[in-house]
């Protein structure tokens, strides 16, 4: 998504995409999302890698890793094995360092009675 467009909605993917513009909704991929400078991202990420140069607010769920690089801002809970965060960027919220994250859902889950 190139500067300038807006999206609202739910955004399925393989491989890698790049958002430079505005989303809001909903974000389920297999590869890597990369938020540009201009990228403003309010939404909730579930992938593999998540790549953050813009500003996202929401709940970020990667299975490898998240990256933040100046001038990133981050507002939300981030769940990662591995977190790397340049100099410069601006995180506010909750990060969860875990290996799994489909054992930490099924912790989430209610069991039965």
């Amino acid at each position: 998504m190139g500067g300038g467009t807006e999206f609202d909605g739910k955004l399925s993917f393989e491989g890698a995409v790049r958002i430079d513009g505005k989303f809001t909704g909903q974000i389920r991929g297999e590869g890597m999302i990369i938020v540009g400078e201009k990228g403003k991202v309010q939404a909730e990420i579930e992938t593999g890698v998540v790549m953050v140069r813009g500003e996202v607010h929401g709940i970020i769920r990667a299975k490898n890793r998240i990256e933040a690089y100046a001038p990133a801002k981050i507002f939300g809970d981030l769940h990662a094995p591995v977190l790397v965060f340049g100099e410069g960027v601006i995180f506010e919220g909750t990060s969860h360092m875990t290996g799994d994250l489909e054992k930490e859902d099924k912790k989430k889950a209610p069991g039965p009675p």
